[in-house]
């Protein structure tokens, strides 16, 4: 029998506990389901008012993997779903909005990263968020991700732009910033922008292009994932990798001070003890006061 569980006076079905997900550690869904209810005070704030793509992996991250942008089939009536523009071409899709801890444990149970967009569904006409993927072509590693990184920060500071870094869970980093007023493609050619300058300035390590005979050893810097469609990973997302890695904000000088590749592998177990000693440290994200405007 599936078992059931009471979460602030919804009934959320969970099933296959004991399940092994990540078979190098013996990570299960019971551990996993127990680090979002755990983690929820930091995460559900990054999911509140935006539409939810999950990349599901039921049978771990070595089995299938599928995103889910449409509201799943047997969704609860409880949970919240908004209307999602999509092109011209296409009529509004609709999605699950993750606004609280039932949802998000319902959620949870279907064994998913959270991929969220760089608006709020009440206004997807305008970006809030300014985001960069630095993704490492081998043999280039997270260390050179970090010192991109570096660049990126004092150059957003230039303009008034304040960046908070956060690992991509994989092998990467990602800088989010707070913006307003401007559209999705505003924010995409602004980050372009910066990304094509990036590589002028480094142009033995940094690539603006996704072509993938340009990116060995060099940093993809990603400006396109502030395109209206695109999604990224939410900050505290467990991801489908080989070992149950989050995608976790970091500070300032652990980017600074990251030597290794494997520095600032934060796993779910590491959350608990990051979020007693730094809190969110992605907090002021969510603080309308700090959004910058483009220059």
């Amino acid at each position: 029998m599936t078992p059931i569980t009471e979460v602030e006076g919804r009934r959320v079905a969970l099933s296959n506990l004991e399940k092994v997900l990540y078979p190098e550690t013996g990570f299960t869904k019971g551990e996993l389901l127990h680090y979002y209810a755990t983690t929820a005070t930091a995460l559900l704030p990054h999911l509140r008012d935006r539409a939810v793509s999950f990349l599901r992996y039921p049978d771990g991250p070595e089995g299938q993997l599928f995103f889910t942008k449409n509201v799943p089939p047997g969704t609860p009536e409880w949970v919240t779903t908004a209307e999602v523009p999509r092109s011209s071409a296409d009529s509004p899709a609709r999605m699950v909005v993750v606004q609280d801890l039932p949802s998000l444990v319902w959620a949870a149970n279907l064994v998913t990263e959270f991929h969220t967009h760089q608006w709020l569904v009440r206004s997807p006409q305008e970006a809030d968020r300014l985001v960069f993927d630095l993704d490492p072509g081998a043999p280039a590693t997270i260390v050179h991700c970090c010192e991109v990184a570096l660049w990126l920060r004092e150059r957003l500071a230039a303009d008034g732009i304040v960046a908070y870094p956060k690992t991509a869970g994989s092998k990467g980093l990602h800088l989010l910033a707070a913006v307003r007023g401007s559209s999705s493609e505003g924010t995409s050619d602004y980050a372009k922008a910066l990304a094509v300058e990036a590589e002028r300035a480094m142009p033995r390590l940094v690539v603006h292009r996704m072509t993938k005979s340009l990116r060995p050893g060099k940093v993809f810097v990603d400006w396109s994932q502030n395109a209206a469609r695109k999604t990224t990973a939410t900050p505290y997302t467990v991801r489908a990798r080989r070992l149950p890695l989050v995608s976790a904000p970091v500070t300032w000088e652990e980017v600074a001070d990251c030597r290794s590749p494997g520095q600032l592998d934060i796993h779910a177990e590491d959350m608990a003890p990051r979020l007693q000693d730094h809190g969110d440290l992605m907090g002021p994200l969510l603080d309308r006061r700090s959004a910058t405007p483009l220059p």
